[in-house]
């Protein structure tokens, strides 16, 4: 019987980009999981945390530690919430000694998409085909708090008729940093800018990243310089056949 796998397509991803949870889903089907999509879900309360609404945060948190209980495998389209989840939810409650051992009973059973893919299907290689040249952004979550950089290169580097161009900037912050980029515009797109100019150096036609926040982010400042570039998430990458 095929292992079961729970994807949490997280708030921006089902609000604006569906296509990258279900690019998700037809990739981990592909490697022989059983794809369980829980109707309940909602947010992990990374927004609430980041801006200081703890009680609120807590209590989004306890909802999505009651969802996805008795997962076997939560798979997350991106860093910066698996790290909310991960890292996070054990700094909420700690005067609720129920809460807190869910936290931690949950924790070892989150993954980030790539990693869930090179470290617990052990695969580097997944069938894909996309004529292309990218260049890949390192998303600051999943660089910093998961050391994620070498896996999604090596999935990229596995993806036929696609060539990989490095930029200079690759682990520079793109400014997005959820609402920093809404209390700091001005720097924010500075950041923006910078990246931009490093992708633009390189002349791929693609940006990868594994956070669609960040893409979003980054596509938003490509289309207001008017650039023939688009943005993937790595996931819409590895479905591509």
């Amino acid at each position: 019987m095929a292992q079961r796998v729970s994807i949490f397509v997280t708030c921006i991803v089902d609000q604006l980009f569906p296509a990258v949870g279900l690019a998700m889903a037809d990739v981990l089907d592909r490697l022989g999981y059983q794809v369980d999509f829980p109707q309940d879900q909602t947010c992990c309360g990374q927004p609430a945390f980041n801006t200081g609404y703890r009680r609120e945060a807590c209590q989004v948190a306890r909802h999505f530690l009651k969802v996805f209980r008795d997962s076997e495998y939560v798979v997350v389209p991106s860093g910066s919430c698996t790290s909310m989840i991960v890292h996070h939810f054990h700094d909420l409650f700690p005067d609720d000694a129920q809460a807190l051992r869910a936290a931690d009973a949950l924790a070892p059973r989150v993954w980030e998409f790539s990693k869930f893919v090179l470290e617990v299907a052990g695969v580097d290689d997944v069938g894909a085909r996309l004529e292309d040249v990218v260049t890949y952004h390192d998303s600051c979550h999943a660089l910093r708090e998961f050391g994620i950089r070498d896996g999604p290169r090596r999935l990229l580097a596995n993806v036929r008729g696609l060539e990989l161009r490095e930029m200079d900037a690759a682990e520079e912050c793109c400014g997005f940093g959820g609402t920093f980029s809404v209390k700091f515009p001005e720097i924010s797109g500075g950041m923006a800018g910078t990246k931009i100019d490093s992708i633009v150096r390189t002349g791929a036609k693609t940006v990868v990243s594994v956070d669609s926040s960040c893409l979003m982010q980054i596509q938003g400042a490509l289309a207001r310089a008017e650039l023939p570039v688009r943005t993937m998430h790595l996931a819409e990458v590895l479905a591509s056949r």
